[in-house]
């Protein structure tokens, strides 16, 4: 039996691309800490610097016939994990910049008795479509879009897989869209107007 401790990084991406799992434990179990120090000095967020991490190396894993690295397999990871952070930050920003011109936006709106009238309307009917929802698939949503969690963190706290809660979250979305759009319709009218 191959003893994988003793082997160089470059021979465990050898064997990793031969796809050989106890290569790719190894390498890890090796670089997993030192990633995540690398990632969480940047982010300061365990869950972010965890979620980083698992991509990437889920990523490596799935991805391991195409790898061709050029430079130091230490020079790789390091990079790879410095670009998701980049890219996690370009997310961040994205976001905060979409929730800054929706805050400009509901600000700049007149709250005139018929919009405040169409505003309760509209949460009436979230709230009677989404308590009408199967209960796995409303808990998932209120999860979901009430206290913001990520499709991760659904999935550990109900014991279900990612792809379920995406289903779940589909589900849901795809039968409030159904049930609002004519009350869209009509709110878009009235802003417009």
């Amino acid at each position: 039996m191959l003893d994988v401790k003793i082997l160089t990084d470059i021979q465990l991406l050898n064997l990793i691309q031969a796809d050989h799992e106890a290569a790719f434990k190894e390498l890890y179990c090796r670089y997993w800490k030192h990633l995540y120090a690398f990632a969480f000095n940047r982010v300061r967020s365990r869950e972010v610097a965890e979620e980083i991490v698992q991509d990437f190396l889920t990523n490596f894993w799935l991805n391991r016939h195409k790898l061709h690295i050029q430079t130091s397999f230490d020079g790789y990871i390091y990079t790879s994990i410095k670009n998701l952070v980049l890219n996690y930050f370009a997310r961040e920003a994205r976001k905060s910049q979409m929730l800054e011109n929706i805050g400009a936006s509901m600000s700049a709106l007149d709250n005139s008795t018929e919009e405040v009238i169409m505003l309760h309307e509209l949460r009436s009917v979230i709230t009677r479509e989404v308590s009408q929802l199967p209960v796995k698939c409303r808990s998932v949503f209120e999860l979901s879009r009430l206290e913001n969690k990520s499709n991760k963190e659904i999935a550990q706290t109900l014991g279900i897989s990612e792809k379920t809660v995406e289903g779940h979250l589909s589900k849901a979305i795809k039968r409030l869209r159904i049930s609002l759009n004519m009350l869209a319709v009509v709110i878009i009218a009235i802003f417009i107007s």
